[in-house]
Formats: C-alpha cells, structure tokens, sequence
C-alpha cells in the first residue's frame, strides 16, 4: 500500500485544558461532536500507583488534551463516554480503559480500536507508529514514550507528542474502516471492539505470597524461599514510601539473586546482578538486616495447586485450540482474533451439545455463534 502523504489531516495548534474557562470551551466541542479520538498517558514507570496524567481527546474541530492533575471536574466527559451515540476512537484501548474505570469510575461504550482493526485485517505491525507510516507515510517519534506524563511543566515536545497521539486517529479509522468493509468484516469488527469495553480492572491490594509468582521462586530452598518472601515484602515497603514502582527498588531477579547467595557484608552486594552503586547506599544495611532476620523465619508454604482438570476437559480444549490455529492460519491473523483463550477454555469445560447451550455459555457474541458455532459443536461430539 502506499502512503497517502497528500491526505495527511493537517496539524493545527492543540488547546491545552488545566483552567475552569478552557475546560467549559472544550466540553461545548465535545458535547456536540459525533465522534471523539482518545488516549491517555500515565506514569507507570515512575510511580508505586499509576494514574491518569493526560487526557488527549481530538473532535473535528480541535486537539485538546487535558490534565488531570488540575483541579477540574471532568464527570461531564464520563457521561460522553459512556454515550452510546458517540464513537470512540482508540488505538490499544485496553490499558486507557482500565485507567478510566479505575481512576474515574468511567465505562465506555461505542469504541472504535484502530490496532483491533488492524489485527482482524491481518497486519503484522499494528503499532500506532506503523500504521501512521504505512497509510500517511507520516514518521512518529518515540522520543517521549517512556516519559513521566505527570511532570509540570510539560515540554513543548512532549505536548506536541502527546497531541499527535489522538490528531490522526479519526483518519486512520476511516481507512481502516473503508478495508474492515471492502473484505466484509465490519459486522465482526463491531463485535470485538464491543468485547474490548468490558476490562477487568485490576485488584490493586498487596498480596505478601506473590513473591511465588517470581520466576524461579519454587526451585529454591525453603531457606531462601523464606529469605525471598522478607525481600519481597521489604521491596513493597519501600517503593510505596518513596513512590516508585517495584522494579526501581529492586528486580525480580536482584531478589532471587539475594535470596539465593544471602550477603553478609555491604562489600557482596556489589557483586549481586542490578545492585547499582545508588541502590547498595539507599538499601544495602536494611537489605542486610533484612536477610539476617529472614534466617531465623519459618519457610512459607507454597500455595494450594489447583486441581487437575478431567482428561476429557484438556482433550477437547487440545482439539479447540488446534482447530483456533487452523482457522487463524487459513485467515492469515493471530488465534485471538479468531476467538480468545478464554473463550476456548469456557466451551471445554461446559461442552455444549447444542447452538443454544453454546449461546447460554455468554462467551461468543452473536457473529461468533453463527459463524464458528457449528463447528465447535461437532469438536465437542467427538468425546
């Protein structure tokens, strides 16, 4: 396909929102507007807790992006976005929407996913980047990517970045939207991107055995598994007093390292994998101290394994999952645009004879059943 530089939507100055009087302006644009463009940045590699630090929405008439960290209330936009007349345009909505429903109490309906859309066409590059480039020939800087989103005051670059985030999208959507019906998949696209809406937001409580969860934990000694768990829990401590993520305290792999070869002295931690020279002064005599006191501590119990599931259970999820490949190969996209995991492992497990107890499981959505269903009931009669 080549570019269409000549229909690239110009770039025009963005209208930046923290004031009462910008606020009111731009929600008169957006209360009238049939379609919005949206993406959120956050600063989860800066903080213990994540949150909403801009709010990019471009309309037909403007680029705005507005900051969340003003003392504005912007409970008037969650009722836009839960309006089912309005579209909304997103690329990888999935983490913007948790931001939304966890920070705001916000659900979405009407959404457009211009990176799902990709996905069911069969695009390998699907990133919003790739696909600016392939359509408008136009060349996005990652420059600011990774940039902590909840600094004031903002650079002009980053402002700029963060507007060219949403500025596209309506344009991208409409040619996305042109091939979704050219090769007949408008009526499965409105399917999925109606799944996408329905997130789970994450349980944010601590949980002191997830250090369980850290690759290698099971192969070490109870000993050190115990020495691991005090890490695990001495990390958590100290990224929610400073406000940092995890991996800025300590890695996974610094804690297992820890755990595994338990320095005595300041001088060892030198030599312990991703223990800078900033990280040995900040926590190396609590690290110590820690690790001492964990010597003396019963080892934890590793938590209840879940029952086995019934062969005939794992037999026919094989068969489902064989068959989700075949017909996501045939199609030339990846399985879970085929159908979800999820999904496979509901139908396993329940085994529906007929299109209505397949229907009763609340996993496909109409399109799904009429196209697939017939077929994963004739996998299930195989038992």
């Amino acid at each position: 396909m080549t570019p269409d530089a000549h229909n690239q939507p110009p770039l025009a100055p963005f209208r930046y929102v923290a004031g009462r009087a910008a606020w009111q302006a731009c929600l008169r644009d957006l209360q009238a507007a049939p379609r919005l463009a949206i993406d959120l940045e956050a600063n989860s590699m800066f903080a213990y807790r994540e949150r909403a630090c801009l709010i990019q929405i471009s309309t037909a008439n403007a680029d705005y992006i507005l900051d969340p960290l003003a003392d504005l209330d912007f409970s008037p936009l969650g009722v836009i976005i839960a309006n089912p007349a309005v579209e909304k345009i997103f690329h990888a909505a999935e983490y913007d929407l948790i931001l939304m429903g966890r920070d705001y109490g916000w659900q979405l309906s009407n959404l457009f996913d211009t990176m799902w859309a990709a996905r069911i066409l069969g695009y390998q590059q699907i990133g919003l980047a790739n696909l600016l480039d392939k359509y408008f020939g136009l060349h996005i800087s990652k420059r600011f990517q990774k940039a902590n989103w909840c600094h004031r005051p903002l650079s002009a670059g980053e402002l700029a970045y963060a507007q060219k985030d949403t500025h596209y999208l309506p344009a991208l959507r409409d040619r996305l939207a042109a091939e979704l019906d050219a090769r007949g998949h408008t009526v499965e696209a409105a399917e999925i991107f109606a799944e996408q809406t329905h997130v789970r937001l994450p349980d944010n409580g601590f949980d002191p055995d997830g250090f369980w969860h850290i690759n290698g934990a099971y192969d070490l000694a109870p000993a050190e598994q115990a020495v691991l768990k005090a890490l695990y829990l001495f990390r958590e401590r100290e990224a929610k007093r400073r406000d940092a993520p995890h991996f800025k305290v300590l890695s996974d792999r610094t804690l297992l390292e820890l755990a595994t070869t338990a320095p005595t002295r300041t001088a060892d931690l030198g030599r312990i994998h991703g223990m800078s020279e900033g990280q040995q002064q900040r926590y190396g005599r609590n690290i110590l101290h820690v690790i001492a006191e964990a010597a003396d501590a019963p080892p934890p119990q590793p938590p209840k394994r879940q029952p086995r599931l019934p062969e005939a259970v794992l037999n026919r999820y094989d068969l489902l999952h064989r068959w989700r490949k075949a017909r996501a190969q045939a199609r030339g996209v990846e399985s879970d645009v085929v159908m979800s995991r999820d999904s496979l492992w509901a139908i396993a497990k329940a085994n529906p004879r007929t299109l209505d107890e397949l229907q009763a499981l609340n996993t496909l959505g109409p399109w799904r059943l009429a196209t697939y269903g017939d077929e994963l009931l004739r996998i299930g009669a195989r038992d």
